[in-house]
């Protein structure tokens, strides 16, 4: 925009010639700048006034339009929040391998009080005392009463007893929505469960988290809101872990035991099928953790992978592996378990005091001798002997997915002498959990490959590190079978399904030192179809006690083994086993020849 000047000299020069005034050429010029001034004022001025009244029509039109839905939409009574971060809702389900419900979500309610709000304090104390009898009314008039603004009644409330409160009729009494923790199967793998407990509360919604189990282990997976519509997909079999806790439940009542567990395990993939621990607990009413006395009486320990004990003669079958495996023996090679036979200045006996004389390898495992079996692991030497148990992983806690499995780390020698090598080969000197062993056993069962025990669902065998040649465990097969058909374990043959295993029974360790003299833990670790391995089965009782034949009976032959035995019949089927049918001898009839 040009600038006309106030006195311009082409004006003002001829004007001065004519005798005419140039202060008018001057005075002119200013008006006509100002009324410019003036224009452009006026029309930033409406600008900014357009822009001012389209900002409060749509203000305007936007609070309309938010009174007319208030007015039209239904009252909804307000609720108070606290000040914090958002509480994650909705935990995902748990299912088995088949996609049945172990653990899932359930719509509740919370019953909380606002005492300033309350029009009859003392009546909503006798009331509510008489929906909910563990609430005592003295103390609640004295809490309605009092100075706080704001308080938990329940944090679970039914149905029913919500309508109740609801028939109160009290203004102060108000519900929150709440999202509990359902178990529809109650007790069943309660272990594996764990259980949830409330974290982060607020008014209108509860945090809930893992506090055991894999609802623990597994708590961040299960909290994602992404995996609110993906459940955690387990290992576990309902049905069959069904099947293992009643048959677990009845042996340990029959053999008047103090506890049991039982763990079958694939072993190409090393799927958990299932494992169970008594005496158990119902984990949608989770039992606070004992404070003083044995973790062990408590239903919460796990004795399946929380239990480490002394397992017994169990372990022999692993020195007669390696044994074979170091080309040190074959089965048939001669040992002599005469005594006397002393190591570190200890007398090594055999059960009972027999003297089995000179037998094979096979019938060192068959009859369960000491002896053998420690002459054996002085042949293969403390280095080797260390090195072996390290690859079958029983040094460390086992990889087992429940927080609790991380708590059974083995009990070893503080230093690992002769007679550690002797005491160890049979089971004595060093304490593992039954995981432990099924992990173990998996890998004679599997041809010498380790394998991880875990608790989700696999699509494909998932074997580990080859821990002895498949020869060695086709050996150590062989004997455990004749263990079942000729030795210590006949109870546990079940007709069609060739059962393989080894008992053990080691003397139960005092607390202060010492064994017990009547106390044992049996067990017995089997493997079948014995031809052709699916399966590992460990079953521990703790302090089993048996009248048989006029006499009490505390050894794995005459408790462990019945009940694992009555167990494999039981689930074999449900497993999809085919038993083997062995012809018999046909009598009256004489084979000719067709042709």
């Amino acid at each position: 925009m040009s600038r006309i000047p106030l006195r311009p000299l082409a004006r003002i020069l001829p004007a001065r010639d004519k005798g005419e005034n140039p202060d008018i050429i001057e005075r002119e010029n200013i008006r006509r700048r100002h009324e410019e001034m003036q224009d452009r004022s006026r029309a930033r001025a409406e600008g900014r006034l357009l822009v001012l009244s389209a900002f409060f029509f749509c203000a305007f039109g936007v609070i309309g339009v938010r009174m007319g839905h208030l007015a039209t939409s239904e009252a909804v009574e307000p609720i108070a929040t606290a000040h914090s971060a958002t509480i994650a809702q909705q935990r995902a389900d748990i299912v088995d391998r088949h996609g049945r419900i172990l653990a899932t979500n359930f719509e509740t309610h919370s019953l909380y009080v606002q005492p300033p709000h309350l029009i009859d304090p003392e009546h909503a104390a006798k009331e509510l005392a008489k929906i909910f009898p563990d609430l005592e009314e003295e103390k609640l008039v004295t809490l309605f009463t009092g100075k706080r603004k704001f308080d938990w009644i329940k944090r679970k409330i039914s149905p029913e007893q919500k309508q109740a409160v609801h028939d109160i009729g009290d203004p102060g009494l108000l519900f929150g929505p709440r999202e509990m923790r359902l178990y529809p199967n109650g007790r069943l793998a309660a272990h594996i469960m764990g259980g949830t407990q409330y974290g982060k509360e607020g008014v209108n919604a509860a945090e809930v988290i893992g506090v055991a189990g894999v609802e623990k282990q597994f708590d961040g997976y299960l909290r994602d809101p992404a995996n609110g519509t993906k459940p955690l997909t387990l290992s576990i079999d309902l049905t069959i872990q069904a099947a293992t806790e009643r048959v677990l439940a009845g042996g340990m009542k029959l053999m008047n035991a103090k506890g049991a567990s039982a763990i079958l395990m694939d072993v190409h993939t090393g799927e958990v099928i299932s494992v169970a621990s008594l005496p158990d607990f119902d984990p949608n009413n989770r039992p606070r953790p004992p404070v003083e006395g044995d973790p062990s009486d408590s239903p919460l320990f796990n004795r399946s992978v929380q239990g480490v004990y002394e397992l017994g003669s169990t372990f022999k079958i692993f020195t007669a592996a390696q044994a074979v495996d170091l080309g040190l023996v074959n089965p048939g090679t001669i040992i002599q378990t005469a005594g006397p036979f002393r190591v570190g200045g200890h007398l090594i006996n055999e059960f009972d005091n027999h003297n089995y004389g000179a037998i094979s390898v096979t019938d060192v495992i068959v009859k369960s001798s000491n002896r053998g079996t420690g002459r054996l692991a002085l042949q293969i030497g403390a280095t080797r002997q260390k090195a072996f148990l390290g690859s079958l992983g029983m040094f460390d806690p086992t990889p087992f997915e429940i927080v609790e499995a991380a708590g059974g780390k083995p009990l070893l020698p503080k230093r690992w002498t002769d007679l550690s090598t002797v005491t160890i080969s049979y089971g004595h000197g060093i304490s593992t959990s039954p995981m432990h062993l099924a992990a173990a056993y998996s890998a004679i069962a599997n041809g010498g490959h380790y394998v991880s025990p875990t608790i989700l669902k696999q699509d494909k065998p998932q074997l580990g590190p080859r821990v002895m040649s498949e020869q060695s465990a086709a050996a150590a097969r062989m004997m455990l079978r004749k263990v079942v058909t000729d030795g210590t374990a006949s109870f546990g043959e079940v007709k069609g399904y060739a059962v393989a295993g080894k008992t053990g029974t080691a003397d139960k360790p005092k607390p202060r030192g010492g064994y017990y003299r009547d106390k044992v833990i049996a067990t017995f670790a089997t493997l079948f179809p014995a031809h052709d391995p699916k399966y590992v089965l460990i079953l521990t009782l703790d302090e089993p006690s048996v009248m048989a034949y006029g006499e009490t009976r505390r050894t794995a032959g005459w408790t462990a083994v019945p009940v694992a035995a009555e167990l494999i019949g039981r689930v074999a089927p449900l497993l999809g086993l085919r038993p083997t049918v062995e012809p018999g001898a046909l009598t009256g009839i004489q084979l000719t020849s067709s042709n």
